[in-house]
């Protein structure tokens, strides 16, 4: 991961080295629909067929809401079952067993699941969060989750069901969906941060002086795996069209008058959207039934415990109360021995005491300043990353599966249209060059859920040794036909005159 430097743009150089992390392109198709179809269609030549094409990119959103309507009925039906709000008082009027209870929630979880899935949001994996707790950004606390305010039988049911590799060790308590990657940037002086680094970096010269720092090095907390996303003996050969992200922080700044002084940028990579999905934990007096569905925007993955369930309140790291309790022992002993000398210098028990005092009070004041950013960022997350909650997030959720699904029929209808036969290899490639060529953007295009779709509605065919071919735009609308919401419209047109 170590590569040359490049020049910072803005504020002074931040980092020695580049930490450069690789992630799998998505398959979510980053242009707004309107656009989309807009641009397509001024692509083509013949105005008839222009029109057409518009036709029949409406045809076929109204048709894949058509499919999608009772799946998701039942997943808003079952929710309000289990409506953290509401959904108490609607079991109570069901009068159903637990047993029964039981197998609705699952069937729950099974739908949200299969939903989130089209919706090309992926299960935040072990090595992701690894990846995430490995580094710090605007929150320097150590947030941790009390793990005995969350439930651990509703998600371990369902894992136990429907098992998935490489989960985090919290996949029992709540579960962390995430989509998209972006940019953090905050430009500041960072004065307590730059101090706090410095006497970080004088705490590891000591520690490597006194040989003390090979005695307490953790071992690693489980076995870890050789991720090539972490080796770039890698990066050139398997994966060319990955995404890349750099993350620049105050630990990799190069020690100048001009970083230490002046104002510098840092960076990190965000998750542009993340899901968490957990239940609280059950009293002795009030079985909680309620399952928690919280949608946030724009986190950055070092900060990533920001919008995790019942946090606890920070306090002072291990860390801290060593270097607290061990300058306040170091600075006793330095005064009894100065009061033990024959000529005791009061002066320099005063210098020394005033050292210990600042020291402690530094500490404080430093704990002080990253609680106050701390509920900062408690509060930003409240009120300007939670995008939504509950039945509102389901909703997002339906609709963006409907969106995603009519962006990649259409793209793929217009590449088989306008450039012929093509085999499914080659249809996923041309696919991703038209995203690229036309709108900038880059995604790992799902040509196997579209070519599905196409031939379920009957608008592509395959040949005789396997290429697909689609038919022409109009007997593509007969094909699918009026639809409801066209006679709908119609209808009401009519009224109008």
């Amino acid at each position: 991961m170590e590569k040359p430097p490049p020049e910072q743009q803005g504020g002074g150089q931040v980092k020695k080295q580049k930490e450069v992390i690789r992630l799998e392109r998505e398959s979510v198709i980053p242009v707004l629909k309107p656009k989309l179809i807009m641009t397509l269609a001024n692509l083509i030549e013949q105005n008839s067929d222009r029109t057409e094409f518009l036709k029949l990119c409406k045809r076929v959103e109204y048709t894949i809401r058509a499919w999608y309507l009772l799946q998701f009925e039942d997943l808003m039906q079952l929710y309000s079952l289990f409506d953290p709000v509401h959904g108490a008082q609607k079991l109570e009027q069901q009068n159903l067993s637990p047993d029964e209870i039981d197998v609705l929630e699952q069937n729950f979880l099974t739908y949200l699941f299969q939903v989130m899935d089209k919706s090309n949001f992926k299960i935040t994996s072990e090595d992701e969060i690894d990846v995430a707790r490995s580094g710090q950004y605007l929150s320097n606390l150590p947030i941790a989750v009390d793990e005995s305010k969350l439930d651990k039988k509703l998600l371990s049911k369902y894992f136990r069901e429907h098992p998935q590799d490489n989960l985090p060790d919290f996949a029992d308590k709540y579960i962390i969906f995430r989509r998209g990657i972006g940019i953090d940037r905050t430009t500041d002086f960072f004065i307590m941060e730059k101090v706090d680094m410095l006497i970080a970096r004088f705490w590891r010269f000591l520690m490597r002086l006194t040989g003390l720092e090979k005695l307490l090095r953790k071992r690693p907390r489980r076995r870890q795996k050789e991720d090539p996303k972490k080796n770039d003996e890698f990066v050139s050969d398997t994966e060319p069209e990955d995404l890349y992200v750099e993350r620049i922080r105050l630990e990799n700044m190069d020690l100048s008058l001009r970083n230490l002084l002046g104002k510098i940028t840092i960076q990190e990579p965000t998750f542009d959207r993340i899901i968490v999905v957990y239940r609280r934990a059950s009293t002795a007096s009030k079985p909680e039934r309620g399952i928690f569905v919280k949608h946030f925007k724009n986190i950055p993955m070092a900060d990533m415990e920001i919008a995790l369930p019942e946090k606890k309140n920070p306090g002072l790291t291990p860390m801290d109360w060593v270097k607290f309790l061990g300058s306040a022992v170091v600075g006793l002993v330095a005064v009894f021995s100065s009061l033990e000398m024959p000529s005791a210098d009061l002066w320099v028990i005063f210098a020394i005491v005033s050292t210990v005092i600042g020291y402690c009070a530094k500490t404080y004041f430093t704990f002080q300043a990253n609680l106050a950013a701390y509920q900062n960022l408690i509060t930003q997350s409240m009120y300007d990353k939670q995008l939504d909650s509950g039945k509102g997030t389901l909703l997002h959720l339906c609709d963006d599966v409907i969106q995603q699904e009519v962006k990649e029929i259409i793209v793929s209808f217009f590449i088989l249209m306008e450039q012929g036969k093509s085999t499914r290899q080659d249809l996923d490639i041309r696919c991703e060059e038209l995203i690229k060529e036309e709108f900038d953007e880059s995604c790992n295009f799902d040509v196997d859920d579209a070519v599905q779709k196409l031939e379920k509605l009957g608008i592509v065919q395959q040949d005789t040794i396997g290429r697909y071919y689609c038919v022409g735009l109009k007997r593509a609308n007969e094909i699918i036909g009026t639809t409801t919401e066209e006679l709908v419209l119609k209808a009401r047109q009519g009224a109008a005159t």
